[in-house]
């Protein structure tokens, strides 16, 4: 699975190419795919709360989002970064969009298209990207 992207070139220091070692099938028999269930759990280490979430809303049954959703996530780096940003220089006005925020990120972004670019060389086709309109959201504290 790592070859696939064998050809993605040299990464910044913080980035590095992971090539896991993974064994082959251990049953000869194929598996049976089986209708997915409608429900996902999530849980964190060191808690007791367990997350129950609703595969085709994304939602818990209470209809509040999940904590593992990006506005949430998002909420907790916005909240960081305020802190964060009080003691390093910073660049700029904090992005008020999550899109913003994510292109701000140019390393990130640099490393992305390197990948994505290993992969059309590959032969392996263009990567499918998700609709704008998914990131657009303010990034609340």
């Amino acid at each position: 699975m790592s070859r696939r992207t064998e050809d993605v070139g040299q990464l910044p220091a913080s980035y590095r190419h992971n090539r896991p070692l993974l064994s082959g099938v251990t049953q000869a028999e194929a598996r049976q795919p089986g209708k997915s269930p409608h429900f996902s759990v999530n849980w964190v280490a060191g808690s007791a709360d367990v997350e129950v979430i609703d595969a085709t809303t994304g939602k818990r049954s209470c209809g509040r989002s999940s904590r593992l959703c990006k506005h949430r996530l998002s909420a907790r780096w916005a909240r960081l970064h305020g802190k964060l940003s009080t003691r390093i220089p910073s660049h700029g006005d904090a992005p008020s969009l999550y899109c913003e925020a994510k292109l701000g990120a140019r390393t990130y972004q640099s490393v992305k298209q390197q990948l994505f670019r290993a992969f059309q060389k590959a032969g392996l086709g263009t990567w499918v990207t998700k609709p704008p309109e998914q990131d657009q959201f303010l990034l609340t504290l």
